[in-house]
């Protein structure tokens, strides 16, 4: 079986969880998912919380993705400006079998247009600032996590992990899902409509 390779986006400023809580599920079944961190150049980047992350290829690279992983955090108000990070992002989720976001990634999608005229939530708490910057999605302010095609967007920080389990089920099945939350002693919630944390 040929892997499916990961590329998680990394900048200054992303958040911590939003990036490793998926990556930590999708790391449970190495023999199906190839993790590569990707930033605009290879090298360090700082999280939100302090420790750097090395990115392990650059944007230039042009590797090809099966998936795309975009967490949000800080660094998304700087990222979503920038014309390298919209451009890369625009290419390979074009090209990917999977498009995922976290958080206020879903904003660095939006301007990438990767989310027009799509179904998607973010970040409850950043809710309105996300919307009000980009219009085009159809914003979905009660969810934890939305499907829409092959896109899937899930709302703050530990919601990218139930999200995650939904596309692990979708990719290679629901007992890998199971799998994956077992061994990671994580008690998932399987409703996309049930967040606690919504408005």
């Amino acid at each position: 079986m040929t892997k499916r390779r990961i590329a998680a986006l990394i900048f200054d400023g992303f958040e911590m969880l939003d990036l490793y809580g998926p990556l930590e599920l999708f790391s449970m079944h190495r023999d199906d998912f190839d993790i590569v961190t990707v930033a605009a150049d290879a090298g360090p980047m700082t999280a939100s919380g302090g420790p750097a992350t090395l990115a392990e290829a650059g944007f230039a690279d042009g590797h090809r993705y099966d998936m795309v992983l975009v967490p949000g955090g800080r660094g998304v108000r700087a990222a979503q400006v920038d014309q390298a990070h919209l451009d890369w992002l625009a290419q390979v989720c074009d090209q990917a079998e999977v498009v995922m976001s976290v958080c206020t990634g879903s904003a660095l999608l939006a301007a990438a247009g990767v989310l027009d005229g799509k179904r998607a939530t973010t970040n409850k708490i950043a809710f309105d600032w996300v919307k009000g910057l980009h219009p085009a999605p159809d914003w979905q302010e009660r969810a934890r996590w939305v499907v829409d095609g092959k896109v899937y967007t899930s709302s703050g920080v530990s919601a990218g992990m139930d999200m995650a389990l939904d596309v692990i089920k979708d990719l290679i099945g629901a007992q890998a899902a199971k799998d994956a939350a077992h061994w990671a002693e994580y008690i998932p919630n399987p409703d996309p409509e049930n967040d606690p944390f919504a408005p």
